[in-house]
């Protein structure tokens, strides 16, 4: 005799929260794109990377309460509601680590290695054009104080090298970084004398949002110092990306001396 053996479904809110986290993931390619391509503005962009942030948040609740019916009832779907929860997990976790960040880093999106004399940005025409129009604003001191807290390894790079040799090590490190070097200034100028400078565009990793880079080369009595300052181009918390950049160019200039 045969006996007819019905499977339990499959709980809905599992296939729900798997649905809702591949969504999101769509979301997310969709919002690297639009913003990488420069299809969109910022803010429209943003704005698309936001919805997937909900629809993961919606996909992991969703798994919860997945849980919960599978545990009531016995109906099937824990592997589904996994599979939506570690989905979601994964397109949450760059905002939880930006979150993490936002909390234990000053909230700050100019970074410099001189704290009372930071370099400055050229304003030429030709620099200004490659900004877009925009020039970073100046800002007191004393709002840079909690820079040498968060990040004491930002500090100025002395080369016992002549200024001009110093200049092209600087030039080749920015092509190692892959700057859009927009303006520079040899140092000395016509007179023998002055700081050399190169304003520069870096981009960052993922979504290639533009910041602005200064850097200094100022001569000394047989040395030369290097001196940077980085300055993201929007938001108000850079959540540590200019004094990391810093510290690569730093990197990035010990490894074109180590090659001289």
């Amino acid at each position: 005799m045969r006996r007819l053996i019905l499977e339990e479904p499959v709980a809905r809110a599992a296939l729900w929260s798997r649905r809702l986290a591949l969504f999101s993931v769509a979301l997310v390619l969709i919002a690297v794109a639009l913003v990488r391509l420069r299809a969109v503005d910022l803010a429209a962009g943003m704005s698309v990377f936001a919805f997937a942030v909900l629809a993961a948040c919606a996909a992991l609740l969703l798994a919860g309460a997945a849980a919960v019916v599978i545990w009531r009832t016995g109906r099937r779907g824990v592997g589904v509601a996994l599979a939506g929860a570690l989905v979601a997990l994964g397109v949450l976790a760059w905002p939880i680590l930006l979150s993490a960040k936002a909390l234990r880093l000053p909230m700050l999106n100019d970074v410099s290695t001189d704290l009372n004399e930071p370099p400055y940005f050229s304003r030429s025409a030709q620099a200004l054009a490659a900004r877009e129009g925009h020039a970073p604003a100046e800002i007191a001191a004393d709002r840079r104080l909690p820079q040498a807290r968060a990040y004491p390894r930002v500090q100025p790079i002395i080369l016992d090298l002549e200024a001009d040799e110093a200049f092209q090590l600087v030039l080749r490190a920015a092509g190692v970084m892959g700057w859009e070097v927009v303006s520079q200034v040899r140092p000395g100028g016509r007179r023998g004398e002055g700081d050399g400078r190169i304003d520069a565009v870096a981009r960052t990793f993922l979504l290639r949002f533009p910041d602005d880079v200064a850097v200094r080369v100022r001569p000394l009595a047989g040395q030369t110092r290097i001196d940077l300052r980085s300055v993201s181009r929007y938001g108000r918390h850079d959540f540590g990306v200019n004094a990391a950049r810093i510290e690569a160019f730093a990197a990035a200039l010990q490894a074109q001396l180590d090659a001289r």
